[in-house]
């Protein structure tokens, strides 16, 4: 019921800062949950962060807390991932995720295809 397409990665430097956008389409953005999750270089996916359908709550992995900041955008169906502070330990595949109802760090049944963030010293 939901495509979900990843952009804004890229290459940067440690310290830099960078914003992920996750745009949706159809015209059921505001039903679902969204979340931000990664993928390490021969590792499995994991959690970064999430966001409520209105926005009003997020969660967020130890790792990232007051580094990143997870945002959406109703009304262009577009959810954020702001990066800042990045370390070389953030190199992943970024992926962004929606589900219907509460935030949680699982169960979403709908995922883009990802958007490389490398960083670099």
């Amino acid at each position: 019921q939901v495509q979900l397409v990843e952009s804004g990665g890229g290459l940067v430097q440690a310290g830099d800062s960078l914003r992920l956008s996750c745009a949706a389409s159809g015209r059921a953005f505001t039903t679902y949950s969204m979340g931000w999750f990664r993928q390490f270089p021969g590792k499995g996916r994991e959690f970064v962060a999430a966001i409520s359908v209105g926005g009003g709550s997020t969660d967020y992995e130890d790792s990232v807390k007051g580094r990143f900041r997870i945002s959406r955008n109703n009304a262009m169906n577009t959810v954020y991932l702001q990066m800042n502070s990045l370390r070389l330990e953030d190199t992943a595949v970024y992926y962004c995720a929606a589900k219907w109802g509460p935030i949680d760090r699982s169960g979403y049944p709908y995922w883009g295809q990802g958007t490389q963030v490398t960083v670099s010293s």
